[in-house]
């Protein structure tokens, strides 16, 4: 692969959970594959009191904790321990960033970086605005102040609803210009999300079927076994609308569902989604029941185990009315898909963890085989495991040998792991990598994170102002509000979870 330009990578907030668990670990990885630029640097910067060493200390425990490669090298390890260096910010002063621009100027001299960085900042969202304004006024923005380009990484959620991303967004232009400003979705940097794009594109068996005239609908689900661990504070005031609907699981519809760019570079495949999001067809607020149901798990038993419900977890509204399942009914209004539902569906405490997209194709005009009764009759399922057991299935019909034509579904498949000598990327190493690249084709754009906004806005506001609609209960450990099957029509819910057959081999199972 390409290498990048020399650059120094700025964390904010890098004594947090995001930094130790997914960030140094990730920029780990690209050292032992020898995919970091020749001159490098991490300069890490909170509010906590560490030393460089310090620093080092921890980043090299969460190495060993949290890296998915072979972290026993120490040769590697320490090598890449070298390139880490640490900047206090205790009060958020100008006098502070003074001190990081004065930093920076020392590492850049020192190492021979060529001025150029990149600023992810790790932080809560509510502290974007300042450190960008912090950052804009001590220069450390501007290109022609040193020569090298500057970038910023923004992590999710931007905005809360329409009218605050719109605001954030015109703060950060007036302070970055947009192809300066990378918003990180990681779900776009699973390999399996960038894999949708080659298995649309790259063959002719699959693009000519991928319309309203083959497609009967389309699954997105994100599963997810736990509940909402240690983040009461934020998801009470997020739900899953917010921190998955609007970012992930909208982001994974536009790769879906976009029309093939005319050539393969960043601006045209987001172009592609955009006029995907700008082409949802509104949801009616006096119907919101009819397209999307909302639900809250309850107190449990699972496996034996007690599980508390929502509103017994820390930080959390004893009354509280946020969803932490939901399910809608989408339709995309263009010539590609008119008419074809799409249906997507996320939610905690569920039996099992799995994020996965599965296209249903039409059934045959005239089905010959119907006079079997025990035939195993359904329409052809193309299935994209997004994790874990990251693969592609594609199900279809044969007969079963003996007298008579009794059809069966059979499967054919491929799982990365079958990739025994390949290195699969963590999302966040593919997007750290991108980006030190100059290539956005994996973050979202402005215009792409207000038109997802202007979809779901109106969703939130209509439950905000009528407590009449109703939040439905579902036990932990089950799936979902039963509300949410006859939303889509569905005498049982068509999920598929990793398992072993009784050869001890790995398969999919169905519920």
């Amino acid at each position: 692969m390409e290498r990048p330009e020399n650059c120094i990578i700025v964390i904010f907030g890098a004594s947090g959970d995001l930094t130790r668990r997914k960030l140094i670990p990730a920029l780990f990885e690209l050292h032992r594959q020898d995919l970091l630029p020749e001159k490098f640097a991490v300069l890490g910067t909170s509010r906590s009191p560490l030393s460089d060493d310090e620093f080092r200390d921890n980043m090299q425990e969460s190495i060993k904790s949290h890296s998915e490669s072979d972290s026993g090298n120490q040769d590697s390890v320490e090598e890449f321990i070298k390139k880490l260096f640490y900047q206090p910010i205790p009060n958020s002063s100008k006098e502070d960033y003074e001190k990081l621009r004065s930093r920076l100027q020392d590492l850049d001299n020192d190492l021979q970086i060529g001025g150029n960085r990149i600023y992810y900042l790790s932080v809560p969202p509510q502290t974007y605005r300042d450190i960008a304004s912090h950052l804009g006024d001590c220069g450390l923005n501007k290109s022609d102040n040193d020569g090298g380009w500057k970038r910023i990484i923004v992590e999710k959620p931007f905005g809360r609803d329409l009218e605050s991303a719109k605001s954030l967004n015109e703060h950060m232009q007036k302070i970055f210009k947009e192809d300066q400003i990378y918003r990180i979705d990681h779900y776009l940097g699973k390999e399996t999300v960038q894999n949708i794009l080659a298995l649309r594109f790259s063959n002719g068996i699959f693009e000519p079927l991928w319309d309203r005239n083959y497609v009967d609908h389309v699954e997105i689900t994100a599963a997810e076994k736990s509940g909402i661990e240690d983040r009461g504070g934020y998801y009470d005031h997020a739900g899953a609308l917010r921190d998955m609907v609007q970012n992930h699981l909208l982001q994974v519809l536009g790769t879906i569902a976009m029309e093939p760019p005319a050539i393969f570079n960043a601006n045209a495949v987001r172009n592609e989604t955009v006029k995907v999001f700008h082409s949802l067809r509104p949801i009616p607020v006096d119907r919101i029941e009819d397209y999307v149901i909302r639900g809250q798990y309850m107190d449990s038993e699972v496996q034996g185990e007690k599980v508390k419900g929502y509103r017994d977890e820390k930080k959390v509204d004893p009354g509280s009315r946020t969803e932490t399942f939901v399910a809608l009914k989408v339709y995309i209004d263009n010539w590609r898909w008119g008419g074809v539902p799409f249906y997507i569906r996320t939610g905690k405490r569920l039996p099992t963890r799995v994020t996965e997209v599965v296209v249903h194709f039409k059934k045959t005009p005239h089905y010959l085989f119907t006079e079997s009764p025990d035939s195993d009759i359904r329409c052809n399922q193309l299935v994209i495991r997004i994790q874990p057991d990251e693969g592609i299935l594609l199900k279809f019909g044969m007969k079963v040998p003996g007298a008579g034509y009794k059809i069966q579904t059979v499967n054919m498949d491929f799982h990365y792991s079958d990739l025994a000598d390949t290195h699969v990327p963590a999302a966040y190493e593919r997007l750290l990598l991108d980006c030190m690249l100059g290539d956005a084709t994996l973050y979202a754009r402005s215009d792409a994170v207000e038109a997802c906004w202007t979809f779901i806005t109106p969703i939130l506001k209509t439950w905000e102002k009528n407590s009449q609609l109703r939040v439905y209960g579902y036990s932990a450990g089950n799936w979902g509000p039963k509300e949410s099957h006859q939303l889509f029509n569905e005498p049982k819910m068509d999920w598929r979870y990793p398992c072993k057959n009784l050869a001890g081999e790995d398969v999919y199972c169905e519920l």
